[in-house]
């Protein structure tokens, strides 16, 4: 490093960092001129622990990759897993998993509201994000039994039906959050601190951010229409009307705006899934020890952060012999040099802040 250059580390318990995140940037006054992303903190080995556990023994761990979006990850193993064995899995159970996955969304881009008022300097957003989010997280109680990790969606369906009291806790949602999201719009959106703060900073190009392996928000915020929803739909995705919002300018405020319209859609989604949903079994039979045939597979979802996969190679036994877990936090945060390089270091966090990185999906 050039004498000249200043050396400046962020984190690893820094609160902006989202976790225990480091990273070194090299600066030349004001401008960054490289930032090296230090991850491991909090590495758990969990592919290697999914190899000397039973299929069903390991699921609940899944949870603890992304853990704002908990049960999109259990719905990406368990549709890995039914891909494989060639299970069939009811429409009601279907329906459920949909309504529980596009709630678990909003409740995951609510963290990510507040959190981008707190890097800009705004301390309101972050109480009403968490505030608003506390709706969701009542009717996924009802649903699944927890708040945050849940353990709910199993192979074959899900672990229990729609309760009774489900349905006038979501039409009371249903009506309220719609106001919600204009008293959103008018504390950040509109805001004219946060428009300076945030557009024209971070800009990232589609043909830049595909060769990384950007996916989700990030990805959708630089023009790019790519959602596995509509690609290649899964649990019944093909059947609802909803819209795939992108950005123009792929800069840190497109990256927003892309989050706050599909809070939007989502409860779109989930208006539909819940007026059509069928009646029927919310579960089918499988086998106590699941022992998928020898072979491999790759399955992936659309995870609140981006593309969720899991590769599987089976030898016919109740583990895995191989299981890789593809997160999109990671290749997020394997191109922060690329994207913070040329930007002030006042900025730097609200770039980092746009990815809406999660450590415990990072590390694995």
């Amino acid at each position: 490093m050039p004498k000249d250059f200043m050396e400046v580390n962020f984190g690893p318990h820094h609160p902006s960092t989202h976790g225990v995140f480091r990273f070194i940037a090299n600066v030349d006054g004001e401008k960054i001129i490289s930032a090296e992303p230090v991850v491991g903190y909090l590495h758990r080995g969990i592919e290697k622990i999914a190899e000397n556990r039973t299929y069903i023994q390991f699921k609940p761990l899944v949870d603890r990759l992304d853990y704002t979006g908990a049960l999109n990850n259990e719905l990406c193993y368990c549709l890995t897993l039914e891909k494989m064995m060639e299970i069939e899995v009811p429409e009601r159970a279907q329906a459920i998993r949909v309504i529980c996955a596009e709630l678990n969304r909003i409740a995951a881009h609510l963290i990510f509201f507040g959190a981008m008022g707190l890097e800009t300097g705004a301390f309101t957003p972050f109480l009403y994000g968490f505030l608003d989010r506390e709706s969701i997280l009542r009717l996924l109680e009802m649903l699944a039994g927890g708040r945050l990790t849940f353990n709910y969606i199993t192979v074959g369906g899900v672990r229990r039906d729609i309760p009774a009291e489900f349905a006038p806790g979501f039409d009371k949602f249903r009506k309220e959050f719609p106001v919600k999201l204009k008293r959103f719009a008018e504390l950040l959106t509109g805001n004219e601190i946060f428009r300076n703060r945030t557009k024209n900073v971070g800009i990232l190009y589609k043909e830049d951010l595909l060769n990384w392996g950007a996916s989700g928000p990030t990805l959708r915020g630089s023009g790019v229409r790519f959602d596995i929803r509509k690609v290649e739909p899964y649990s019944g995705y093909e059947k609802y009307d909803f819209e795939i919002p992108v950005g123009t300018n792929g800069d840190v405020y497109d990256r927003y705006i892309v989050r706050m319209e599909e809070m939007r859609q989502s409860l779109r989604i989930v208006e539909q899934a819940v007026d059509s949903i069928p009646a029927g079994d919310w579960t089918t039979k499988v086998p106590k020890v699941l022992r998928p045939p020898e072979g491999e597979i790759y399955y992936r979802n659309e995870g609140t952060k981006g593309e969720i996969g899991f590769y599987l190679v089976s030898r016919g036994d109740k583990n895995p012999y191989r299981l890789k877990i593809r997160t999109p936090s990671f290749c997020h945060i394997s191109m922060l040099n690329f994207a913070l390089s040329g930007n002030y270091i006042a900025d730097a966090i609200v770039i980092l802040g746009s990815f809406d990185t999660v450590m415990g999906s990072c590390d694995r």
